[in-house]
């Protein structure tokens, strides 16, 4: 069978190319030289297909499955239902407690969007962190696959950047959890990364699924004081080789980079470095450009993010009110996912121009057709709540500053 990529290469134009250019609405000659090139993917469920990457509108990722510490199946059935309804693009499924390929089959069960997963939590998680040996992590990584997922991230943090890491002191060290199990691994047993060491059975798996490989990025910032450091270089220098090594074996893949905390005005300059290092797509987590927003960190990561965007992310990382204090419920998820919406489309209204949603809006204003806006809205269920039942708004009352100037 021939991946995306291969038929990209030897100039064949898909289906799934077809329907991914018909909805973002460019020419498919167009998405298929950029496949082939590598800077855009296309994740596959089913017959539901997603573009990421240049010239495509910025998509959004909602994380969410169980933890070690909470464990609420309906809870997790709930934020799947979430992410459809509100516009979520990408689901991860993250599960590390209880039934874990239970709980997945719910989540599939419960929504048609493409799904991620990080092989290495399950793996850990059923055979633990002493026990576990590489083959368990691969052969998780094919059950995974064999499942129906759309994508999986691996981390290829190397012992270089451990020894990078070790010289320079940080205040939150490495806040990636795939890559500090990962980076716990190989200090345990003495070894390389398993999955670069075993990178060509990765792609072997991925091509037999036509897998988007997404590499991850252990050695993001954990808060706004650890600036960018030799060890996020060298990360970036080693997920651009195995990108391009992944790329020129069929293998779709995406590039992590660029999150975590990050002041904001370094935000558009790290995007840019990112960009100019490859063409690959990049996915950021955030970045959240401030650490003191805790229980509102969705409003600090929609700032990160929409800068992110702008300055060229192609993918964004959701961030929930209940970041940093625990494992988010349902309405977290649905502020996170909006507040991430809002995020990407302000991107795109720099990059791409895309305002028509907002002249919509604008003319509905101007015609004071307060129904109109309430369907225009990101989540007319909350504009509903919030006019609050009136046929007009409160605000001011009979002094509307467009009744006053059509008037006079």
């Amino acid at each position: 069978m021939q991946t995306l990529v291969e038929h990209a290469k030897k100039g064949t134009i898909t289906v799934q190319m077809r329907n991914v250019a018909q909805a973002e609405g460019i020419d498919s000659e167009v998405l298929r030289e950029r496949i082939a090139t590598g800077s855009v993917v296309i994740m596959q469920r089913g017959d539901r297909v997603l573009g990421i990457g240049k010239g495509l509108s910025t998509k959004v990722n909602v994380n969410l499955g169980t933890s070690t510490g909470k464990v609420i199946v309906a809870d997790e059935i709930k934020k799947a239902r979430i992410a459809e309804a509100f516009g979520a693009d990408t689901v991860s499924d993250l599960s590390m407690g209880g039934d874990i390929n239970a709980i997945r089959k719910e989540i599939f069960s419960h929504t048609t969007l493409p799904i991620t997963t990080v092989p290495i939590y399950q793996s850990v998680v059923e055979n633990g962190l002493k026990e576990m040996i590489t083959d368990d992590i691969i052969a998780t990584l094919r059950m995974q696959a064999g499942f129906g997922i759309s994508s999986c991230v691996i981390h290829c943090v190397s012992r270089t950047m451990l020894d990078l890491y070790k010289k320079k002191k940080r205040i939150l060290g490495v806040v990636s959890k795939g890559g500090s199990i990962t980076s716990a691994f190989m200090l345990l047993h003495q070894c390389e990364n398993p999955f670069v060491e075993r990178f060509r059975e990765v792609l072997s798996i991925c091509r037999e699924y036509d897998l988007v490989l997404s590499l991850g990025n252990t050695a993001r910032s954990g808060c706004i004081n650890d600036r960018r450091d030799r060890m996020q270089l060298e990360e970036i220098r080693e997920n651009v080789r195995l990108a391009e090594e992944a790329h020129d074996a069929g293998v779709q893949v995406i590039i992590e980079g660029a999150g975590g905390h990050i002041r904001s005005d370094r935000i558009p300059r790290y995007i840019k470095y990112h960009k100019k290092q490859s063409a690959f797509p990049l996915f950021v987590a955030g970045p959240l450009p401030t650490d003191i927003a805790v229980g509102y960190d969705h409003i600090a990561g929609c700032a990160g993010g929409s800068l992110a965007s702008a300055a060229g992310a192609d993918y964004l990382c959701y961030i929930t009110p209940a970041e940093h204090l625990g494992l988010p419920n349902p309405d977290a998820v649905k502020e996170g996912l909006i507040a991430f919406r809002i995020a990407a489309h302000i991107g795109d209204t720099v990059k791409y121009g895309k305002d028509a949603q907002d002249k919509q809006m604008a003319q509905m204003r101007a015609a004071l057709d307060r129904e109109g806006q309430i369907r225009c809205a990101m989540d007319p269920v909350r504009a509903r709540e919030l006019a609050d039942g009136e046929k007009e708004c409160t605000m001011c009352g009979e002094f509307c500053a467009i009744k006053i100037m059509r008037e006079f």
